[in-house]
């Protein structure tokens, strides 16, 4: 293709960024801090607190007031994490963000996205991102895919004139098109801009929680409307102490940490990632990776680096003998060779090695020519009174049992890479092309096996996460490289796959390793695997890997591929290292084991709280209806605070950042639920008992009252640290540790005089309190006799160690 349209000067450009006609589409990550800001002060939790908070300051108690600094701690926390994965994601996306190729009058280079201006001509090749709309101006065999945008699965052809969208990306031949829309106004803007935000959407671990919210929300209204009349209608003990009990059992309803702790282990995940360089484009991937339980990885580029040599050439005679010399005709192997890659103005992997090998092309002029396309596996050009050349996958060119296939077989069973150079009788830009294909030789690629893959495909295999090999390559060979790595299983080629969904779900639980495949094959066979049940990760660099990378649950794309491919993934490894994948599982099985016992102390301590409520409302519904003494509600809120912070606050914030390798489960919340449940019952109904065996009546003299509060406190803590023993097993020397740092401070909480007359405690009355102790170890024992029982019901074992 000769060049003859040149592009914009340098002040045609700085007219149209002086017009605002510039490409300024919101990067990744683009949620800016002042809304970082907003969304983590303004909250529903917050909200809440700051209303308590503001009803307690106007009784005077200024101490009881502490649960406010939640507020602030819940924000700065939340606020601090974000910016520090907004950084991550913003810097990693720079470095892997898609550089068009822009011609100019000044010169042609690659310049950032948002530098392109309204009329640039953007020159296209195989793999390239379409990423701004326009009109084609110039093409050769040019290809567009527009399923992305459209949903039609055949690539189009694009003729000089026909207009291509953003979204789109090339799967064959190459041009130039001139930019018509730019930034908001481009095709695909709008949804780019929705799929750039800092969100955690479609994450199963974000909804599971959010039902979690709905079932505390159906909870706490009834439980806080009959609290707050009881306390401030029934106990004829004044407004000020009224409301300081009401407000005292309202706030440990509110879950004021689970969702500021969710978003945290994702943040600090993002962060963990970006050190390993590793671009995380949608958050809940990196949950979704460690539900994964098929890890589809293509060869090229995953499994074996992108760089390949030539390592031999064997000319051929006609029924696949080798020539003594290197001659085919008057034509030269090693010139056809040179020729075909010096007129590749885009070389894939292949021909960049033919074009190091050979270097001394013979300057024919080329009258027609044909794109490597990944569905027809070979490419050519015509050189007139020179002849046709194609050079491709010999079983594709070929009769797959001809001689000169059987040989490349042969060769590949090495591992080895082999494409035939052959001489066609048509033109190559035939509609029947290649036509009859004469085989004339056989170039043999070396490829290098990525010196981590067989680690990383061991780590798959301890995990239980079957691999399938899927690649457009020659199956043999494809099967000798999976088997260096240690890889068991059958090789198929898929040109023997059947198209019947349920059948080629078959075939992929009967083999392991799959050659010949083509691009929708791999989309196909993602679906299959899917509907079998299996969460599926897919692995690729090429413009052949895009469709299968979409669809699968998790698309992984190495940072040095096209940039296709690097869009639609959900994950891009800008350091090219499939071995980060295991870093990323871990970072996800931590993310999620980690907030579900973040969960389970936070949902056991709402449970225990509205329990506690509702009771104490019912007995003060009885006391008015019978008469008998109404009953108050045992906590003032600096009961509850500090209660808090050493069950819940301080170890959830440690559990929710610490390492865990645990596989992930389904059943996320079924789990929690089942788990938090009884144990906030046991614990409510401790406390409750403890309260009315201590509780003196209205005629109590407040250091009575105090007693009581601080008895049915002390079995309240017995049973939630005990509930924290449980939550942070199996154990480790810190997970112990915190335990026991935790109910030491609760012990010196209770025995120095500062802390008993700043937080209104009175253990004093030494039948009380070992009447609260002996309670809150049956508690405790309750607790711990649930936690081996529901191991039992649920088939999954109890370990007290690591």
């Amino acid at each position: 293709m000769t060049t003859v349209i040149s592009g914009l000067s340098d002040t045609e450009v700085a007219q149209r960024v002086a017009d605002g006609h510039t490409n300024d589409v919101p990067t990744r990550a683009a949620r800016s801090v002042s809304e970082i800001v907003r969304a983590n002060v303004f909250t529903r939790i917050n909200a809440i607190l700051g209303v308590l908070f503001a009803i307690v300051l106007a009784t005077g108690s200024v101490i009881n007031g502490l649960f406010g600094l939640l507020i602030v701690a819940n924000s700065a926390i939340g606020i601090i994490q974000e910016l520090r994965a907004k950084q991550t994601l913003d810097r990693l996306a720079i470095v892997g963000q898609t550089k068009p190729l822009v011609r100019r009058q000044s010169g042609t280079r690659e310049l950032a996205p948002n530098e392109v201006v309204l009329d640039d001509i953007i020159e296209l090749g195989p793999g390239d991102q379409i990423i701004v709309d326009g009109e084609v101006l110039e093409e050769t065999n040019l290809e567009v895919d527009e399923s992305l945008l459209t949903g039609e699965a055949d690539p189009i052809q694009k003729d000089a004139g026909d207009h291509v969208m953003s979204g789109s990306f090339v799967v064959a031949g190459s041009g130039a098109y001139r930019a018509t829309k730019v930034g908001r106004e481009a095709y695909a803007a709008k949804l780019a801009e929705e799929a750039s935000k800092f969100t955690l959407v479609k994450s199963e671990l974000r909804s599971g929680i959010n039902k979690i919210l709905q079932f505390i929300t159906y909870l706490l209204w009834p439980a806080g409307a009959l609290i707050i009349y009881t306390q401030l209608f029934t106990t004829d003990v004044g407004w000020r102490e009224s409301v300081l009990r009401m407000v005292g059992a309202l706030v440990p309803m509110v879950p004021e940490g689970l969702v500021l702790m969710t978003s945290i282990a994702f943040a600090v995940g993002v962060v963990r990632l970006g050190r390993r360089q590793c671009l995380v484009q949608e958050l809940p991937a990196i949950e979704g990776l460690a539900r994964v339980d098929v890890v589809c990885a293509d060869k090229t580029g995953t499994l074996t680096e992108n760089g390949m040599r030539v390592s031999d050439l064997k000319s051929l005679n006609a029924g696949g003998q080798e020539r003594s010399d290197r001659g085919i005709g008057t034509e030269d192997v090693a010139a056809v060779l040179a020729q075909l890659a010096a007129d590749d103005a885009r070389p894939n992997a292949s021909m960049a090695a033919i074009a190091e090998a050979y270097k001394m092309p013979p300057g024919w002029i080329q009258t027609a020519s044909a794109p490597f396309k990944s569905a027809t596996k070979w490419s050519g050009a015509s050189y007139g009174a020179h002849g046709n050349w194609v050079i491709g996958a010999p079983d594709v060119l070929l009769d797959p049992v001809s001689a000169e296939a059987e040989q490349a077989e042969r060769i590949g069973a090495q591992g080895l890479r082999v494409l035939l150079l052959g001489s066609s009788d048509r033109s190559v830009d035939a509609v029947d092309a290649p036509g009859t294909v004469t085989p004339v030789a056989l170039v043999v690629l070396e490829q290098r096996v990525r010196p981590d893959a067989r680690d990383t495909l061991d780590y798959f295999a301890s995990q239980k996460v079957s691999v399938k090999v899927i690649s457009g390559d020659n199956a043999v060979s494809v099967g000798a490289v999976a088997g260096t790595l240690g890889l068991h299983g059958e090789t198929l080629d898929a040109r023997r796959l059947p198209q019947e969904p349920d059948q080629l779900a078959d075939a992929l639980d009967e083999y392991t390793t799959f050659g010949r495949v083509r691009p929708d094959q791999k989309r196909a066979m993602v679906h299959a695997l899917q509907s079998r049940g299996h969460t599926v990760a897919m692995t690729g660099d090429g413009v052949n890997d895009v469709l299968a990378l979409k669809d699968a649950d998790i698309g992984v794309a190495m940072g040095s591929g096209s940039s296709a491919s690097r869009a639609v993934a959900q994950i891009v490894l800008l350091d090219n290292k499939f071995a980060t994948l295991p870093y990323v599982v871990g970072e996800g099985r931590r993310v999620i084991g980690n907030i579900e016992r973040v969960s389970n102390l936070f949902l056991t301590k709402t449970v225990y709280s509205v329990l506690l409520a509702a009771l104490v409302g019912i007995g003060g519904l009885s006391a008015k209806i019978f008469g008998s003494d109404p009953l108050l509600y045992p906590f003032q809120p600096i009961h509850v605070t500090i209660a808090a912070w050493f069950t819940i606050g301080i170890p959830a914030f440690i559990l929710s950042l610490a390492p865990n390798n645990e596989r992930a489960h389904s059943g996320f919340v079924r789990r929690v639920m089942t788990s938090a449940l009884p144990n906030g019952v046991v614990v409510g109904v401790a406390t409750f008992v403890c309260y009315l065996l201590a509780y003196q009546g209205r005629n109590a003299t407040p250091a009575e009252q105090t007693q009581a509060s601080t008895a049915a406190l002390i079995t309240l803590l017995v049973g939630a640290v005990w509930v924290l023993a449980v939550v942070a097993r199996p154990y480790q020397w810190w997970r112990v540790a915190l335990v026991v740092v935790s109910a030491l401070a609760y012990v010196v909480i209770f025995a120095l005089p500062l802390a008993q007359e700043k937080f209104m405690l009175d253990p004093s009355n030494a039948a009380l309190t070992s009447m609260a102790l002996g309670i809150g170890v049956v508690a405790a024992t309750v607790v711990e006799v649930l936690w081996w029982v529901q191991g039992r019901l649920s088939g999954e074992p109890r370990k007290l160690w690591r």
